[in-house]
């Protein structure tokens, strides 16, 4: 009898501990496959000690492979699921696809950012959901501390100094208060002018701050931000945001160049696809967390709406505590029905309190019910995070052992840019990269990668805007190249780098298309004796001469000399041997005569396009430093000049 597939959607909270558990309960009677987009369980409480220095981005990761025994790890986002047939789609981190069976699923794919439709905000603001968006927005809190520092105009300082997190949650919430100490740490290194400092706003529509706890909880937390030095604005919000700042909902208009959006979070949209009962975006389960009508199918975590039997009438609130909380339930009814485990269990909780870490020995908790404040409380907040965590324990307690005995080191790594970290997005966990699998549109939507430099240090209206021109030759922009070779990027058209490609698809009708510019096999064979010159290029007449040289004429056209598909040019394989050629006429003085011209020894041919490289157009600046950054895909082996340059 084969054992049963079992299929995990999602390795967050409820998703973890649902793969955890089923591999100590079935202990390899079933077939356990979690799809994930990364490799790694996020502990996100402490993604704020990321982005404010005070723990390293691994420590706050847990290896799936290495704490999920018996359990197989397959990365991709899961884009499909067949109800009737059991079967789910994803595609892989390369963009491939692929396909599991099941039978059982259990779908934990948790939440992503929340977007309300406020002009400016999906071009301007930055979320908190994954590790990509906090390593960006320590560096770009790095960043403006500095310009700061250095900038003559005290406006320009002041806004670049202005810090507004939206949303007073509890991850707004603990980003205010780790950012205020951060940006306080940064200028006793880099001093501002004389009377400035660095200010942060807190800004939430609710009447006061961590609306959703206790109230003496609240009003710890309010304490402890006022007195740092946070804005806190309760009753207000962003009524748009811009390049140069945002307006708020009272009239007055803030300068800043940060715009952190924490006003929630909503279910991951793969549910919205499945055509099944939904309660504000939630998949509706029954108490054992199984879809009615689908015995099959299960849910847990932020994407499920789970009833809460102590409190008739309501479901469960989307929390980590929740999430935790329902993966062991939900492992437990699965095996159970599958006749692996014992019998099915309805999900039932107690609350045993909240914590709130406000940096340093602050901090607000309630456990049982206890309110604390203070260094009490912030002894037991991290107590209960090294409790809850399923791994790293030892190195978080040291970050933290060394963060209170040495200064934060505030640099800028530049790995994670802006236009890499869109609010609205499906997968907060994952950074865009250029030239992604399905990812050009929605990059090329944005500015450059050197959009976060770019904006930040020029003050240009129209900072990251759906609607501006892309940065020129910078991967991501749709309507750009990178050309191989030192010299600067030449602006192509998809339409135009199509043009010469055998089996080119064009741009948007084929998956995974590229930003880079890709040679082809007839590309790399000019100029190699024996090579027999590709025919019949798609895309109509190449450019005469050279790649970015002039364009072709019509599309379908007779193909231009020396490209491939049309008459082979003197001197090119495949066409009449030239002199001086191997097959063709023997040059004069050859053997043991002087070197024929274009032959190795001798003079170097000129006008020739150099092995492993394209030199740029006429027109284009000569070879620089300001080459445009980006991959390029080479067939052939590059020689020394272009070291640098991929």
């Amino acid at each position: 009898m084969s054992r049963p597939r079992i299929v995990i959607v999602g390795a967050g909270f409820a998703g973890y501990r649902t793969a955890r558990t089923l591999s100590r309960i079935t202990r390899g009677r079933a077939h356990i496959t979690l799809l994930n987009p990364t490799d790694y369980f996020l502990y996100l409480p402490l993604l704020p000690q990321v982005a404010a220095g005070v723990l390293e981005p691994r420590r706050v990761t847990v290896s799936l492979s290495d704490t999920l025994h018996g359990v197989r790890l397959v990365l991709g986002e899961a884009d499909g699921i067949d109800l009737d047939g059991r079967t789910l789609h994803y595609t892989g981190p390369e963009g491939e696809g692929g396909t599991l069976s099941y039978d059982r699923l259990v779908l934990a794919a948790g939440s992503v950012n929340k977007l309300l439709p406020i002009p400016g905000v999906a071009e301007h603001a930055h979320g908190f959901r994954g590790l990509p968006e906090a390593l960006y927005l320590r560096d770009h809190v790095t960043r403006q501390v500095e310009l700061a520092a250095a900038a003559d105009d005290p406006k320009t300082c002041a806004a670049r100094c202005t810090f507004v997190v939206v949303g007073a949650g509890y991850t707004g919430t603990e980003v205010a208060a780790h950012g205020q100490m951060f940006t306080d740490a940064q200028v006793r290194k880099h001093p501002l002018r004389r009377g400035m400092r660095p200010r942060w706003l807190l800004l939430d529509v609710a009447p006061r701050v961590l609306p959703e706890m206790d109230e003496k909880l609240s009003a710890t937390a309010d304490q402890v931000l006022r007195e740092r030095g946070v804005d806190v604005r309760m009753g207000t919000s962003v009524k748009e945001a811009t390049h140069d700042g945002v307006m708020l909902t009272d009239g007055e208009f803030v300068d800043t160049r940060t715009l952190v959006w924490c006003v929630g979070v909503r279910p991951d949209p793969l549910v919205e696809s499945l055509g099944l009962p939904l309660e504000k975006g939630r998949l509706l389960v029954d108490p054992h967390l199984r879809v009615p009508g689908r015995d099959e199918l299960f849910a847990c975590g932020d994407v499920a709406a789970v009833p809460d039997l102590e409190k008739p009438g309501s479901y469960t609130a989307m929390t980590a505590q929740h999430a935790w909380r329902q993966g062991k339930v939900a492992a437990e009814n699965v095996a159970a029905s599958l006749g692996l485990g014992g019998a099915r269990k309805p999900y039932r909780h107690r609350d045993l309190g909240f914590v709130v870490d406000l940096g340093g020995a602050k901090a607000a908790a309630n456990p049982l019910g206890v309110s604390l404040s203070g260094v009490p409380a912030g002894v037991v907040a991290r107590a209960y995070h090294l409790a809850a965590m399923p791994g790293n324990r030892v190195r978080v307690a040291a970050d933290w052992l060394l963060d209170a005995v040495l200064p934060r080191q505030a640099v800028q790594l530049g790995l994670v840019r802006s236009w890499s970290v869109p609010l609205d997005t499906s997968s907060p966990e994952l950074a865009r990269v250029p030239g992604g699998p399905g990812r050009q549109e929605e990059a090329g939507a944005r500015s450059g990668p050197g959009a976060a430099l770019a904006s930040d240090t020029h003050d240009e209206p129209g900072r990251g805007g759906t609607g501006e021109e892309p940065a020129k030759g910078q991967p991501g922009s749709g309507s750009t190249q990178v050309r191989p070779g030192p010299g600067p990027a030449q602006p192509r058209t998809e339409a135009d780098t199509a043009k010469g490609r055998p089996g080119a698809t064009p741009p948007g009708e084929g998956p995974g298309s590229r930003f880079v510019e890709q040679r082809s096999e007839a590309e790399t064979a000019k100029g190699q004796r024996g090579r027999e010159p590709a025919g019949d290029q798609s895309g109509g007449r190449p450019a005469r001469s050279r790649p970015g040289g002039e364009p072709a004429k019509g599309s379908g056209g007779e193909p231009a000399v020396n490209q491939s598909g049309g008459e082979p040019a003197k001197n090119q394989p495949g066409g009449e041997p030239a002199r001086n050629q191997p097959g063709g006429e023997p040059a004069r003085n050859q053997p043991g005569g002087e070197p024929a011209k274009n032959q190795p020894g001798g003079e170097s041919a000129k006008n020739q396009p150099r092995h492993g490289t394209l030199e740029p157009p006429p027109g284009q600046p000569p070879p620089g430093s300001d080459t445009a950054p980006g991959p390029v895909k080479r067939s052939d082996p590059p020689d020394d000049s272009a070291k640098g340059d991929s």
